[in-house]
């Protein structure tokens, strides 16, 4: 079972607390996740490495649960997080899946399945299944649908 909520309150706890470089563990979803982070702007970098630190090469000889990720959080000039808020949108007592007519509600401001809509600065994080991982607006311009893991603003 995906772990959504620990990746993101790992994130979210190291921005609250001004932590530079957070580890999170390396699976597919978590890699996935972030990498939609990093294009849209509110994380600095990522990088592969262990428990010991960021290290690619110590990834490439590390067993399965040493190997994490390393991400570098981003910050404004007055030392405020980028990375305000990260907070699950579907849980494992409630998954919450959308087809792309109910994804293209929710970005444009409108109310879908009981979820708030996104407002200016906010992006939602969709797990389309085997097509990938897609922030809510490329999945609308693919026609994909799938389920709302988390929102970022």
């Amino acid at each position: 079972m995906p772990l959504y909520g620990n990746f993101c309150a790992a994130l979210q706890n190291a921005a609250r607390a001004s932590i530079r470089s957070v580890s999170v563990p390396a699976t597919k979803d978590n890699l996935a996740m972030a990498n939609i982070l990093l294009h849209q702007g509110f994380i600095y970098n990522v990088t592969r490495g262990t428990l010991a630190g960021p290290s690619p090469s110590d990834w490439l000889k590390a067993g399965l649960p040493d190997r994490r990720l390393w991400i570098d959080l981003k910050y404004r000039a007055d030392e405020r997080p980028v990375l305000e808020q990260l907070t699950v949108v579907s849980k494992p007592s409630r998954k919450l899946l959308m087809d792309s007519s109910e994804l293209l509600r929710l970005a444009t401001g409108r109310r879908a399945k009981f979820v708030k809509p996104l407002v200016l600065g906010e992006i939602g994080l969709v797990n389309c299944g085997k097509a990938g991982w897609f922030e809510v607006k490329d999945a609308i311009r693919r026609g994909l649908g799938g389920e709302v893991v988390a929102r970022a603003s």
